[in-house]
């Protein structure tokens, strides 16, 4: 197989609040779809994310939908340049309704990070690696 990663297809509870999350609160550039096309994909650079009632995710997958963990066992994670923009942009999310999970702090890695839940908890982890190259 490839090295590459397409999509990140989240299944949400409500298409409409978890797409208004990714674009008013994490701004982040959305693909224009037909109305009624129920879904919503927004470019991540050569990733992109899709959000995608729940529900029908389950069906199409062939498995049951069975109530959300708590914790579903990933994290999305967004790298940025440096430690201050870690608590820039965790700020910026607060500031746009966002839900911080765990405040931004020095890691034991040796890098800063923190979280921020999107309206159906799924968790973002904002860091900056000093050895990581790819931001």
């Amino acid at each position: 197989m490839e090295a590459r990663l397409s999509f990140v297809t989240l299944g949400v509870a409500d298409l409409a609040r978890a797409t208004a999350f990714y674009r008013d609160v994490l701004q982040l550039p959305q693909i224009a779809m037909p109305d009624g096309a129920g879904v919503a994909f927004f470019e991540l650079g050569h990733t992109w994310l899709s959000l995608y009632p729940r529900a029908a995710l389950a069906a199409d997958a062939g498995v049951a939908d069975s109530p959300p963990a708590a914790f579903p066992g990933f994290t999305l994670a967004h790298n940025v340049r440096s430690a201050a923009e870690v608590d820039t942009l965790l700020a910026e999310v607060a500031a746009r309704g966002g839900r911080i999970v765990k405040p931004a702090q020095d890691a034991f890695w040796g890098g800063r990070s923190g979280y921020f839940a999107d309206a159906d908890g799924f968790l973002w982890e904002v860091a900056w690696n000093p050895d990581f190259p790819h931001v």
